[in-house]
């Protein structure tokens, strides 16, 4: 399989497949594809994991159904592209390097590589629209792509090295990283805070892959130049136009 991330603002992934050689995805994520890639629809990933499996994987912001795209007969080219602004990462994953990742961070991956609900608590309606805050964990053996949103940072915290960040800007990180959900002390913090009043406490040893740019602000700056009745649907809970597009990856 050979593999190329192309663009900058907004990449995609493009795999050319060999004969017999397969990619998967959840449903929905391709972009385009030639023709003689074949598509199969299940709910097995990763090695098994039977209803149960697929379960977890739903519970931790994923779907229940994943695609395998397969070249048969001949070689064929499939391509990924990201959903907002932002980047795509490679992982390798195995030999004692796992990771979770933000609820709709997954982007593709090769067969052996499995995904799971890897972190889930309740934040309230505040932050994250009553869904509470969920990570995604991938396992197994193999490569995946990650989608992170805005621009990428990346830091490699040594052994007892704390790092607080907003859960909102939390990409990615290796499972060696010690990783809660802190509350913020004080009154006044309670008070005037807003959202920043919760933040995601990593502690070293591993790497950590920031993204800039969250989900939510961008949704909530979008909002404020929609039409009224647009708005008012968007506030109300019923998802639609642009704004609930946004959303629905948010969750």
């Amino acid at each position: 399989m050979q593999t190329k991330i192309t663009g900058t603002t907004m990449p995609v992934l493009e795999c050319l497949l060999q004969p017999n050689e397969s990619i998967i995805s959840e449903a929905g994520e391709l972009s385009w594809m030639t023709q003689s890639i074949q598509m199969t629809t299940h709910t097995q990933f990763g090695g098994g994991g039977g209803f149960f499996g697929a379960f977890k994987r739903v519970v931790g912001g994923g779907s229940l159904f994943m695609t395998e795209y397969r070249a048969l007969g001949a070689p064929g080219e499939i391509a990924f592209a990201t959903k907002v602004p932002g980047h795509i990462v490679p992982v390798e994953v195995g030999n004692g390097y796992e990771y979770l990742i933000h609820r709709h961070g997954f982007l593709a991956a090769t067969p052996q590589v499995g995904l799971t609900l890897g972190f889930q608590q309740s934040l309230g309606a505040g932050i994250f629209g009553g869904d509470g805050f969920l990570l995604q964990k991938i396992t197994g053996v193999g490569t995946a792509w990650l989608e992170l949103s805005g621009e990428l940072i990346v830091k490699d915290l040594a052994p007892g090295e704390l790092l607080r960040v907003h859960p909102g800007h939390v990409g990615a990180f290796q499972t060696s990283v010690n990783f809660s959900i802190m509350r913020v002390p004080g009154i006044k913090n309670m008070i005037f805070g807003g959202d920043g009043i919760f933040l995601a406490a990593l502690t070293g040893p591993g790497r950590v892959w920031l993204q800039t740019l969250t989900i939510a602000r961008l949704a909530h700056k979008i909002q404020e130049y929609l039409p009224s009745q647009t708005k008012e649907r968007a506030e109300g809970g019923v998802v639609g136009g642009i704004v609930g597009s946004i959303l629905d990856q948010m969750k």
